[in-house]
């Protein structure tokens, strides 16, 4: 089966101070159509093809999917979104990119590899 990569929007948007608070649907779109690519190539020590998830919370919302990501906008907390999903493909491989701690520690707890930020973006 696909490796599930399940991305952190919020902390992976905001790991790169380039003004993403003024535009954050915008920042988002930006950062789903840089995982496009990865879902055939796939991340350092995960080789593609992958199923990406994309997880958008706030303002964020309301982007939508690109060829090989899937958006998921989480209903309140983004993190809790991540966890859930984590949970519902438990058994199967997922890695969960955040650098949020508690996050790492959460989706750890479950089975799930994590990687930062840096895996998906470039800059």
């Amino acid at each position: 089966m696909v490796l599930l990569l399940i991305v952190d929007g919020a902390n992976v948007v905001g790991s790169v101070p380039d003004g993403w608070w003024r535009d954050r649907r915008g920042a988002a779109e930006r950062l789903r159509d840089r995982l496009v690519p990865l879902a055939g190539e796939g991340v350092r020590g995960h080789p593609g093809p992958l199923e990406v998830v994309l997880v958008l919370e706030g303002r964020a919302r309301g982007v939508g999917d690109a060829p090989g990501v899937r958006v998921e906008d989480a209903p309140g907390s983004g993190d809790d979104r991540v966890v859930e999903l984590v949970r519902e493909h438990a058994g199967r491989s997922v890695v969960v990119v955040t650098a949020d701690r508690g996050l790492r520690e959460r989706v750890a707890a479950l089975g799930a590899g994590v990687v930062g930020p840096r895996a998906v973006r470039s800059g």
